[in-house]
């Protein structure tokens, strides 16, 4: 399969982790921050098989993980109302709220149905005119243009019973807050991919220069990201601070313009609340004034929601990078994918989701450059 089979070479791999290996002469704390590429590096035991001084930190990007819980239970809220159809990809259905999550809401009647697009909630709505049609817009920069378009597209077709519930976020703005964290340990980044290939890499190089880490644009297979941790490492080794981009197949220097155009017209930034982390300045989008009309959140009269997250809970920590999932004294015991208190136990980009599929239990650290047999899935 073209672009697949070819990163999975274990042979290739190999001599990355030697290069890895050989240009390594101190420690060094690299974070990746997609959710992706943690599963990537969990399933194949990338981070077991590095050498002791390269260090991986797992960040905040699961767009899922870090949806405010307070949105959640606005979600909650309005998925409970009669004449409303609430639509959402399926990983938020498991996404716990206060005192229950969207399945729940299902069970007891709610309309919640999962989509694979938000062009299917509007076709939804075009079917049903005589009932509410809401769909749940999270996400990063990669799905922002998606859920711009089906806005556009409803106020073309004029269809008043469609809205969305958004809470986008943007990756600069989180970079930047966990750079100026006083117990930030993060010497360098592997930058999302698929962000990138939708905006481009022009807001990173001021971030590189600014806090002198380098920036390679990485993509998500074990090759993709084992030459991402190879020249952040060897950018660090020589005191170099740039933006590179080891994903030129999927991202452009520009990335998409026509998305970011309509992103532009539809949204404008805002400040956002992060699950766990805090408020981050400039660091969301919302609906512009011209399209307000299609903001759920006013429609539905749910902004005075406010919440608190479950102190046992530590997926804040972990979405920062502070700890690692299984540092979480409730993590495989009584938080779990069937009894989560966290969004990052449940979702398909979530650290905690990823050592639990993936049977990292031990918190023992591994011996230095080797992997666990029974725990780390072969390259091919």
């Amino acid at each position: 399969m073209k672009y697949i089979d070819e990163f999975n070479d274990p042979q290739l791999a190999r001599r990355l982790l030697d290069e890895i290996r050989a240009t390594a002469t101190r420690p060094w704390a690299l974070m990746e921050v997609c959710g992706g590429q943690t599963h990537s590096i969990i399933r194949h035991g990338i981070d077991q098989l590095l050498p002791e001084q390269v260090e991986l930190i797992h960040g905040p990007g699961c767009p899922v993980c870090v949806t405010p819980l307070e949105v959640i239970d606005k979600a909650l809220e309005i998925a409970s109302r009669p004449g409303v159809i609430f639509c959402s990809f399926g990983d938020m259905l498991r996404v716990p709220g206060t005192d229950r999550d969207l399945f729940r809401v299902k069970g007891e009647g709610g309309d919640v149905r999962v989509v694979y697009s938000p062009l299917d909630a509007l076709e939804l709505a075009r079917r049903n005119p005589d009932r509410e049609v809401v769909f749940f817009a999270i996400g990063f920069e990669t799905t922002a243009p998606a859920n711009a378009m089906a806005v556009h597209q409803a106020r073309r077709l004029g269809l008043s019973n469609f809205s969305l519930l958004v809470s986008h976020v943007r990756v600069p703005p989180a970079i930047e807050a966990i750079m100026t964290a006083p117990e930030c340990r993060v010497q360098g980044f592997l930058a999302a991919g698929h962000v990138c290939s939708v905006m481009g890499m022009a807001e990173y190089p001021e971030l590189a220069e600014r806090f002198r880490v380098p920036m390679v644009v990485t993509g998500f297979e074990p090759l993709d990201i084992l030459e991402g941790i190879r020249r952040a490492v060897r950018q660090l080794e020589r005191g170099e601070h740039r933006v590179e981009n080891a994903y030129p197949r999927a991202v452009r220097e520009e990335g998409n313009p026509a998305a970011v155009r309509m992103i532009e017209e539809v949204f404008e930034v805002t400040d956002r609340s992060w699950r766990g982390i805090g408020r981050i300045p400039t660091s969301g989008w919302r609906l512009t004034d011209a399209f307000r009309a299609y903001d759920a959140e006013q429609r539905f009269d749910v902004s005075g929601i406010r919440t608190e997250e479950p102190a046992e809970c530590r997926a804040g920590e972990v979405l920062q990078g502070l700890i690692k999932p299984t540092e979480c004294a409730a993590f495989g015991t009584t938080c779990t994918p069937r009894t989560p208190l966290g969004a990052t136990m449940v979702s398909s980009e979530g650290a905690c989701a990823a050592y639990y599929l993936y049977r990292r239990m031990n918190t023992a650290a591994p011996q230095a450059g080797t992997a666990a047999p029974q725990e780390v899935a072969p390259l091919a």
